[in-house]
């Protein structure tokens, strides 16, 4: 809030303090040792305050067979903490509802804030918030600020509020043209007046939507509620959703506002005497309820909608993921696994055989190969390679690992595989290359060789110490196998 605005209502003629019978009544709302006989005695230099409260304890809002007749029977049945709620709220409101060329803006407001005093008593009977009449008073006072700006800005704040088609709208002006909504207004004027923390918080936070105190979020709901009743015509889909979420909200029930809305119809005729106001009971209110459920049933639907349209969006990107973890880990030339993967599979595979059974790993490496890169042209061995890697693929099982260790070299990793049963594979595969074209060039086949180097941990010759020293002697054996002619397979021995 602006501190000029701060400054016109500190010194603003129009706008009463609260009376003296309401500034004794704050006193006694904050001593907790206030008695029935304390109040009495100030409630009863009011006389028309006494009439509201003898009312109130005969209204139907207090359930009882027993006619009270006096001041002291009434506050007896009502209780300290509630007689002093509803006089506060009596005498307070009492004082801000003056004349001053705005009547019918100001008889508005109040309607609205009489309606969020009734829906913010019954929301709180509903989910058993017990401070039914502290609630009534915090719902009944939210809306001070707007009277308080309406008594000293007059006709600039009635034409603001001429143009706001809503509540959300009327709060964005309002901190556009004075640095805060009737909300903080309203607080800060309830802190001057010195009323109890727990109302300047009420009316501070009920504009704002997130809480998890009960109380509160029983005044947020009653504004909404109290501008759904008024609302001329049918509800904007906006108002009945803000409706909804603050019910439920506060009662953890989306349906709660079908119960609630009969139960504010029944209470209004004598809560709108009691505070002397006429607030007409809407032609619209089942097509108000009829149109929430409409609304209900479709929000329900589009939020099935949309969580099935985010499941698709997990499991897509979830596949997506999947793919680009499997690419990082795929040589983009060949589709075989690249040396990251293999890497990481050969320290596992190796961990897990331990000394129980047999893991060959054979390093290939293609026989002359920079004569095809230089013959053909490195896409003819780019070509090579990849035929190469598919046949490689083909021979294998399913569990075995192909990966292309670098250049032209690839490596094997045959699972639960000795000595003999890997040499019969390579073997078989040193037949099915030399017989397959890896490449056709000018309608001529290019064929190729391969030298190979195995090595078994858990054979028959013993383990190894690691997987280094099982990729290394791989290794040896293949340098071996090339220096003895190539296109053979050599397998380690100690």
């Amino acid at each position: 809030m602006r501190k000029e605005l701060e400054n016109t209502l500190l010194h603003c003629r129009n706008l009463p303090s609260p009376p003296g019978v309401a500034l004794r009544i704050i006193e006694l709302a904050q001593d907790p040792n206030a008695t029935l006989g304390d109040t009495a005695q100030v409630i009863s230099t009011d006389p028309a305050l006494s009439a509201r409260l003898l009312r109130v304890a005969n209204s139907p809002l207090y359930a009882t067979r027993r006619r009270v007749g006096t001041l002291a029977q009434a506050m007896t049945m009502l209780g300290v903490n509630a007689t002093l709620s509803l006089a506060l709220g009596f005498s307070l409101m009492h004082g801000l509802r003056g004349r001053n060329g705005t009547a019918e803006l100001q008889e508005q407001i109040w309607r609205r804030s009489v309606l969020a005093a009734l829906a913010a008593r019954i929301l709180g009977q509903q989910v058993g918030v017990g401070r039914t009449e502290t609630l009534m008073l915090a719902g009944l006072l939210q809306d001070i600020g707007r009277l308080a700006l309406l008594q000293t800005l007059s006709e600039g704040y009635a034409a603001l509020c001429g143009q706001a088609a809503d509540n959300n709208t009327l709060r964005t002006l309002e901190q556009a043209a004075y640095g805060g909504d009737h909300a903080e207004i309203g607080a800060w004027l309830a802190g001057q007046w010195n009323l109890p923390d727990y109302l300047i918080e009420a009316i501070a936070e009920s504009e704002s939507a997130a809480t998890e105190d009960p109380f509160l979020r029983c005044v947020q709901a009653s504004g909404a509620i109290a501008d759904l009743w008024l609302c001329k015509g049918n509800p904007s889909d906006e108002l009945l959703e803000l409706v909804q979420f603050r019910v439920a909200a506060c009662t953890g029930d989306a349906n709660a506002l079908d119960e609630l809305l009969p139960l504010i119809g029944a209470a209004l005729p004598e809560v709108s005497a009691i505070f002397e106001v006429r607030i007409e009971h809407p032609a619209h209110l089942q097509s108000i309820a009829e149109h929430a459920r409409e609304l209900l049933i479709l929000r329900n639907l589009r939020q099935i909608q949309e969580m099935a349209q985010a499941r698709n969006d997990t499991q897509a990107m979830e596949e997506r993921m999947r793919q680009l973890t499997e690419q990082s880990h795929r040589d983009p030339l060949t589709g075989v696994f690249n040396r990251l993967h293999l890497d990481e599979t050969l320290e596992q595979e190796f961990t897990a055989a331990g000394e129980k059974h047999p893991l060959t790993i054979a390093l290939l490496d293609l026989d002359d190969f920079k004569l095809i890169n230089d013959r053909f042209g490195h896409l003819v061995g780019d070509q090579v390679l990849r035929q190469f890697a598919q046949t490689v693929q083909r021979t294998l099982r399913s569990s075995d690992v192909v990966a292309r260790y670098g250049g032209e070299e690839f490596l094997l990793l045959l699972n639960y595989s000795d000595e003999a049963a890997a040499t019969q594979v390579l073997q078989r595969l040193l037949e099915d290359v030399a017989q397959l074209p890896m490449a056709v060039v000018d309608g001529q086949p290019v064929h190729v060789t391969f030298s190979a180097g195995l090595a078994t941990h858990n054979g028959r010759d013993g383990s190894f110490g690691s997987a280094r020293e099982l990729l290394q002697a791989a290794d040896n054996v293949l340098y071996g196998a090339k220096r003895q002619g190539r296109n053979r397979v050599h397998l380690h021995t100690p």
